[in-house]
């Protein structure tokens, strides 16, 4: 009797989180994937079964490469800059002695803010009429004229990059430092006293005891950094001329735009699918990292 009490107990507990899951989660998955090969269309209700046509479709588009070319380009560069800006702010922060908490505080302001309010600040600084940061550059004499950072094709997908390493480098901020202050001083000091430069503690003893922390890391923000769509869509909405449409926007795109919601399904479907190739070959690396530290 207690054995079948202690079962029944353990699924009153975890049935909550099921149900959230199952309908947050799995629902919208299958139902994607099962739009994905249907006509369904936003406006008429009825739709017809198509197999793989609308995959077809996507794959046959170039607007589609070129958007899934602007998100591995928006990924990497925004991922290795918010690693080198955060990663760099917790070194220093880590040899802090006064004040510490204050300089986090300051630091993680950008993360603390919604993404509208972010987006909507920016769009208005960097405004090629009367935004703060382009009339500075004129009366400092740096640009002979205003330039026009969110629709200068030259420029504009640089600029949101830029801003997304602002937005997102805090996390890794605070992350690396959590990590960095639980690595055992007495080790410090014993490579200090056998002569071991600050480059050589670096190497042998911060990266060693930080490096899974900064692969999960690594994994969590590719999955939202490629996923996406509030900050570009609410500073350029994927222009000029398709110069910043990603991969979620070019979904949206067609799902809200065309109505196409089963060509917009099919999208998110091999959006989703090569998410998961990234995640298998991140959690590879990473499971190696933790055989090697055994």
């Amino acid at each position: 009797m207690k054995t079948k009490t202690k079962n029944y107990a353990r699924w009153v507990f975890v049935l909550p989180a099921l149900i959230v899951v199952t309908v947050l989660l799995i629902y919208p998955i299958f139902s994607s994937v099962f739009y994905s090969m249907t006509t369904k269309h936003l406006i008429k209700p009825s739709y017809e079964f198509v197999g793989l046509a609308n995959y077809i479709d996507v794959l046959s588009d170039a607007n589609f490469y070129r958007a899934f070319f602007h998100s591995i380009v928006w990924t990497v560069a925004s991922l290795i800059g918010q690693i080198f800006v955060g990663f760099t702010a917790a070194l220093a922060i880590n040899r802090v002695k006064h004040a510490k908490g204050i300089y986090k505080t300051l630091l993680i302001i950008p993360w603390a803010f919604p993404s509208i309010v972010i987006a909507l600040s920016w769009k208005w600084i960097l405004n090629g009429v009367s935004g703060f940061i382009p009339n500075l550059l004129v009366q400092l004499g740096i640009c002979d004229q205003l330039p026009q950072f969110l629709s200068e094709g030259n420029i504009v997908f640089l600029t949101l990059i830029m801003i997304n390493i602002w937005f997102g480098a805090p996390m890794i901020m605070v992350n690396v430092l959590s990590a960095l202050q639980t690595i055992p001083q007495d080790q410090y000091e014993a490579a200090q006293i056998d002569g071991a430069s600050h480059l050589q503690q670096f190497i042998h003893i911060t990266v060693p005891h930080i490096k899974v922390v900064v692969g999960l890391l690594v994994v969590l923000r590719t999955i939202w950094v490629f996923n996406n769509f509030d900050i570009i869509y609410l500073i350029t909405g994927g222009g000029p001329a398709d110069l910043t449409t990603t991969v979620p926007i070019y979904a949206y795109q067609m799902g809200w735009g065309t109505k196409l919601l089963g060509k917009s399904s099919a999208v998110t479907v091999l959006l989703l699918l090569f998410l998961l190739l990234i995640c298998i070959f991140y959690f590879w690396i990473i499971a190696k990292w933790e055989k090697e530290d055994k």
